[in-house]
């Protein structure tokens, strides 16, 4: 029979090709996981962002001396109206 090399089972080559298959799928599983991940995570903390992060930013613009004393009060009693 023409078939003589091939035996019944995997040998050689054919366990290395079944490993980087499982490889490949295992990380193409991954990388669709990890993508729904990064995007679930950054609309998460598009949503959250609220009162207290506002106060933050004007806080660090503060201390940057991008604003004075008279405009973070002014801007703050403006944050705080809105709750």
């Amino acid at each position: 029979m023409m078939w003589h090399w091939f035996h019944w089972g995997f040998s050689g080559w054919g366990w290395f090709m079944v490993v980087v298959m499982i490889a490949f799928w295992g990380l193409i599983i991954w990388g669709i996981i990890a993508l729904v991940r990064a995007i679930s995570h950054r609309s998460n903390s598009i949503l959250n962002t609220g009162h207290q992060d506002a106060i933050e930013v004007l806080k660090i613009r503060y201390a940057r001396g991008e604003i004075n004393r008279e405009e973070f009060e002014e801007r703050k009693k403006v944050i705080n109206s809105k709750d």
